[in-house]
């Protein structure tokens, strides 16, 4: 993130304020390189300031934006290690009457990012907010002619509001260019990086909405586009898909929705932005458990259509199942798309899947919930959220903020892998091609003669990196990492192990790994410790 002086910072702040009302602003000073998503040969990165990014994030609270609750977010912030905060920004603060626009909040998340040193993701609490409307201004909730809301099979009116109505979509898109253009205006150093489009979009309760207008809808043809790019034959959505055909209907009409808001935002800031997913079982979906109409796994080809100007389909990750965590990750992580963990549980057992995240090429990972305010999503989050319960995660997040830059650079690269510990398979291996790295959890620092048999609770996991040939980035928690070269007939030797640290992108030696803390293998425990490895044969 660039560094300008406090006066710079000022002046900024300053002409976003002045310009709050404008609505064609000149930017106050020289623009910075704009964030983006880049597509390399499968892999992907955010890069900013023209390099890869790696965002070390933390998410706050719901309601934890308001200026008033920001002198408790910021020490959690601090007490994480994180360089990137996600902030919600709320339609009903932002537009508290139609056409006036308050971008004091935004301002202040500006002016203190800079301050405490770290960029921000915006979240756009706008029509949706986990399937409600609940940020949505007073004069929306309370006109349910104009805006209406969904109608469930049964007749029951929904607290979500249908994606079908052009006067809903004229009224989000009108707030989020709004939010655009006087973020274009006060952000010219590109504090914020990316920008979240609603916030798990779709319906809880009901599969889709059934009101006449749906009806009329859903009983005609499935749009061309849709046809084109799923390679269909045309007809109704009920002889395309069938049983899936509500379920889908809904997934189209929502994604079209947010695509137009996303679409119409990035005319004014191209900054990258993303929607995010209330998941479904990864291993046997019921329908009507989960959230319809969002991005869930068996969607995201309908969303891609649908909705091209969001750059990545992100899933919200609560479920600390080994299988299941790791089945998210491959679902998302898939060509197309960027892997990109906007939130995921706070609960100790979440943190080692950093770890995997960046194994599959996560270009950003991120807890839900972290500030001292008090609030708390027990039982998907922690009971109590104070620098204790964070440790977990703060340790993962001092191992990467030195060298994030080079991770990130290494994982665009294709040269990045990491795993998590499994609670059944207590040995792991990956391959990097003359070399194989064997991460081995439960087992003691001093001498051999045991199998592993894992931690006693599963919190282990390990990140290498390839720097040549022969040589590696290693860190790892509560695990042993060794390496066995793949030709016949050859045994290991560490020709050298340093420890040491990044300082500005340059590798600073520590000290040299040898005899008891290399002859059974590299041990790691829980401190956030780095080494550079050289290998040879003999």
């Amino acid at each position: 993130m660039a560094r300008k002086s406090l006066v710079l910072s000022t002046l900024v702040l300053f002409a976003g304020v002045v310009l709050s009302h404008a609505e064609t602003p000149a930017a106050p000073t020289p623009q910075s390189s704009l964030p983006r998503i880049e597509q390399r040969d499968g892999r992907y990165a955010l890069m900013v300031d023209g390099a890869p990014y790696l965002m070390l994030g933390a998410q706050v609270n719901n309601s934890s934006a308001w200026p008033a609750m920001l002198p408790k977010v910021w020490p959690a912030i601090e007490a994480l290690h994180a360089n990137t905060v996600e902030m919600p920004i709320y339609w009903e603060q932002f537009e508290s009457s139609p056409g006036h626009f308050d971008d004091s909040v935004l301002l202040t998340l500006l002016q203190q990012a800079r301050q405490h040193k770290v960029h921000l993701v915006l979240l756009w609490f706008g029509t949706w907010k986990n399937g409600s409307g609940h940020y949505t201004p007073e004069w929306i909730k309370l006109d349910n002619a104009r805006y209406p809301r969904v109608i469930c099979s049964d007749g029951r009116t929904m607290d979500s509001l249908s994606p079908l109505f052009q006067s809903t979509l004229e009224a989000d898109r009108a707030a989020f260019t709004a939010l655009m253009r006087r973020l274009k205006a006060a952000d010219p150093l590109h504090t914020v990086l990316m920008v979240q489009v609603e916030n798990e979009a779709g319906t809880w309760g009901c599969i889709r909405d059934y009101s006449p207008t749906a009806q009329r809808l859903f009983d005609g043809p499935v749009p061309a586009e849709l046809i084109a790019g799923l390679h269909k034959q045309p007809g109704t959505w009920q002889q395309i898909f069938g049983d899936d055909a509500d379920e889908f209907f809904h997934a189209w009409n929502v994604a079209h929705y947010i695509g137009e808001v996303a679409a119409a935002g990035k005319a004014i800031d191209p900054l990258p932005m993303y929607a995010n997913a209330a998941l479904r079982d990864p291993f046997h979906p019921k329908r009507g458990s989960y959230e319809s109409g969002g991005p869930t796994d068996n969607v995201l080809d309908i969303w891609k259509i649908a909705a091209p100007a969001l750059d990545v389909l992100s899933p919200d990750i609560y479920n600390p199942s080994y299988d299941a965590y790791t089945r998210y990750l491959e679902l998302y992580g898939r060509a197309g798309n960027a892997l990109f963990i906007p939130e995921t549980g706070n609960q100790p057992p979440y943190a080692r899947y950093f770890f995997a995240a960046l194994g599959r090429g996560a270009i950003g990972f991120s807890p839900f919930g972290v500030d001292y305010t008090a609030s708390v999503n027990e039982p998907l989050g922690a009971p109590r959220l104070d620098k204790d319960a964070l440790a977990p995660f703060a340790l993962d997040y001092a191992i990467a903020a030195p060298m994030d830059r080079e991770l990130a650079r290494l994982s665009f690269e294709g040269k990045l892998q990491g795993v998590s510990e499994s609670p059944t398979e207590h040995r792991q291996s990956l391959d990097f091609g003359s070399w194989r790295a064997v991460i081995s959890y439960g087992m003691p620092q001093f001498g051999f003669g045991k199998e592993p048999g894992g931690n006693p609770q599963p919190d282990g996991g390990a990140l290498i990196g390839q720097l040549g040939p022969d040589e590696f980035l290693v860190s790892a928690l509560h695990a042993r990492v060794d390496f066995t070269p793949t030709a016949a007939g050859k045994q290991r030797q560490f020709l050298r192990v340093e420890e040491g640290s990044y300082e500005n992108g340059v590798w600073r030696f520590e000290r040299i790994w040898n005899g008891d803390q290399t002859d059974y293998g590299l041990n790691f425990t829980s401190a956030p410790q780095v080494l550079r490895v050289k290998l040879a044969t003999y």
